[in-house]
Formats: structure tokens, C-alpha cells, sequence
């Protein structure tokens, strides 16, 4: 009898074990990171957040206007600028897929920063981080399809934090917009992005 007690409490100790086993592996599941801890990254296309604006409300043909796209990079994350510090680093680049009778008058990079890094303790690096908005210059000409136009664009880069560094991804954007006839009354939007730029290579 008294085995069989001892069997019994026994049983109930382990499950009673597993149970604290398994509690503790699901709050450890449950865990999240806090707003101080750098982001735990693996997929280079979640580093940067882009978010695109057009100048023009409709863009007329025969009128210059501009595609702003604001990058906002993930804390703990840069990439290099679009004039790296050293040959072998990739250069950020963008790229429009111009569609027929547009034409591309001048692509403006943010400036880069210098900053040192874990495996660059000498050389500091030119890079970005935080939030950088790149620039295209574009006008639209008379053989332009009108109404709703999309602008394909590639976003090169590849994301790095102090110590790794993201296989170079190609981020695909898109800018969407309203083409009109030449003379249309259009007037400007987004002036908290657009007034801002500093022409800057």
C-alpha cells in the first residue's frame, strides 16, 4: 500500500514538473523584444519601411514633377549610401521602370554619414539610418498614356547592423498617380515632404 502511495505521488510530481516545463516555454514563446533591443532580423526586406508621395495632384503632361520615397530603416540597421566608403560595399541605388512617354530628369540621393562599426573600428563607413528620403525628378510627355499611372521602381541595398551584414536584396516599389491633359489646373501636395529636400547628390 504504502508503494503504491509513493507510486502515485510520484506521478504527480512529474506532471506537476512537465506542466512548469511547459508554462515557462510558452511565456518564453510569448516574449517580446523591447523598444530598446536592437530588432531581430533575418529577412533584409523588413529592415526598411518605404513610403512613396507624389508631388502633383493630377500630374499634367508637359509639367515636371517629383517621386519622393521616404525610407525609414530599422534601429540597430544601416545600409551604405549611394557613394560607400569603400569599392567593395554596395551602393544603394534606385531604379524607375519608366513606363512609355515619361522620362527620368534626375535621381537625387540622400547624404550619407560617416560611422564606425564593430568590424570597421578605423574606417569610419558612409551610410544610412534612421529615415532618408531618396528623389526623382520626372516629366511626362505628350505621348504619355493618361489616367491612372503606376511607376515601378527597384530599391538596391543591403542592410547590415554592428556586427552582420543582409544577403543585397532588390525592393520593389511602385508610385501611384493621376495622368491629365496638358494645361489641367493641378496643385501641389505633400509639402512637409517636398519642401524639405535639399538637392543633394
Amino acid at each position: 500500500m504504502m508503494r503504491t502511495r509513493r507510486t502515485v505521488s510520484f506521478c504527480v510530481l512529474c506532471i506537476f514538473c512537465a506542466g512548469a516545463v511547459f508554462v515557462a516555454r510558452g511565456n518564453a514563446a510569448l516574449r517580446f523584444p523591447s523598444p530598446q533591443e536592437p530588432p531581430n532580423l533575418t529577412n533584409a526586406s523588413e529592415v526598411v519601411k518605404p513610403r512613396i508621395f507624389v508631388s502633383l495632384d493630377p500630374v499634367p503632361r508637359g509639367r515636371e514633377f517629383k517621386i519622393a520615397i521616404v525610407v525609414d530603416i530599422a534601429s540597430g540597421f544601416h545600409m551604405n549610401s549611394h557613394k560607400p566608403s569603400e569599392e567593395y560595399l554596395i551602393a544603394t541605388t534606385l531604379t524607375p521602370k519608366l513606363p512609355s512617354g515619361f522620362e527620368l530628369v534626375d535621381t537625387i540621393y540622400p547624404k550619407g554619414q560617416l560611422e564606425k562599426f564593430t568590424f570597421s573600428p578605423n574606417q569610419p563607413l558612409d551610410v544610412y539610418t534612421g529615415s532618408v528620403t531618396f528623389l526623382l525628378r520626372l516629366s511626362a510627355k505628350a505621348a504619355a498614356t493618361l489616367g491612372p499611372t503606376e511607376i515601378p521602381m527597384v530599391l538596391r541595398y543591403q542592410a547590415c547592423n554592428d556586427s552582420t551584414c543582409l544577403p543585397p536584396v532588390k525592393f520593389p516599389l511602385s508610385a501611384g498617380f493621376e495622368l491629365a491633359r496638358e494645361g489641367v489646373s493641378s496643385h501641389e501636395v505633400h509639402p512637409e515632404i517636398f519642401s524639405r529636400l535639399v538637392p543633394a547628390r
